[in-house]
């Protein structure tokens, strides 16, 4: 059984599930490989709008790290190893030039967590919880989740959750913004397919285009994000695809009802 399964939805949609429910999709170095792969295929195939991860199952989004797997790594080189290669496939996912959604199915436990962290867009089923469980092993996070935790919920509360190794439920991290959107498990999978199929509507050059104006937004002062924004808009205004678009929207409007 592959320890990571792909399969294309149309052209544009491609999901990713993490199919270890023995080990509750716990990440291991088998599934870095396909993770790996995954990454490699969304850079070379600029058909893939959107990426969707997912868990097998309806426990388990992903339970982190194999720690089973990875107790045979005794030294801080090797530590730093591991840590890398999962943090460099992350930033491959968060950085690629197309939409990308964690689809949250269950709990996610520590690396888990970092996980879905890396993602566009958190959507979970309403029974999935979340736990910083990292100090239960005597560790901070090591694939970026607390940088990333900070951006989305501040100083706080990522201290409260990571000291107290808290368990938080979906209304706890709808508040907090760790999560975007839950859904029952009953109306999850539909529901990110009618979200898959808005998102994939524009092109990986549009998708880029948003994705590094927020990223420019975030970094740059207010006057210069905003004659980046303005920059783009008339680029875009002058594409053939704006024009070929207007002109499909008023040649609609003039038909006769």
């Amino acid at each position: 059984m592959e320890s990571v399964t792909v399969q294309m939805q149309g052209r544009h949609v491609m999901y990713a599930t993490i199919n270890r429910p023995k080990a509750y999709n716990a990440i291991n170095f088998e599934v870095m490989d396909a993770l790996e792969q995954v990454c490699d295929k969304i850079e070379k195939n600029d058909d893939i709008r959107v990426f969707v991860l997912t868990g097998s199952g309806n426990k388990y989004f992903s339970a982190g790290g194999d720690l089973k797997e990875f107790s045979a790594l005794k030294t801080e080189h090797d530590a730093r190893k591991m840590s890398m290669r999962m943090g460099e496939i992350l930033r491959r996912i968060e950085s690629a030039n197309c939409w990308t959604i964690a689809l949250i199915n269950g709990d996610a436990f520590g690396g888990g967590c970092e996980v879905l962290l890396a993602f566009d867009f958190r959507i979970a089923a309403k029974h999935a919880r979340f736990g910083f469980t990292q100090g239960k092993f005597y560790l901070p996070p090591g694939w970026g989740g607390l940088t990333r935790l900070i951006e989305r919920v501040g100083r706080s509360t990522v201290l409260f959750w990571l000291g107290t190794q808290s368990m938080i439920d979906t209304e706890s991290a709808l508040i907090a913004g760790l999560i975007d959107m839950a859904e029952s498990s009953s109306h999850l999978e539909s529901h990110i397919s009618d979200i898959a199929g808005k998102l994939s509507e524009n092109d990986r050059k549009m998708i880029r285009t948003l994705k590094e104006g927020v990223t420019y937004a975030q970094k740059h002062p207010h006057k210069e994000s905003i004659n980046n924004e303005r920059t783009e808009f008339a680029r875009h205004w002058a594409s053939e695809e704006h024009h070929q678009r207007v002109a499909s929207f008023l040649k609609r409007k003039k038909q006769p009802h």
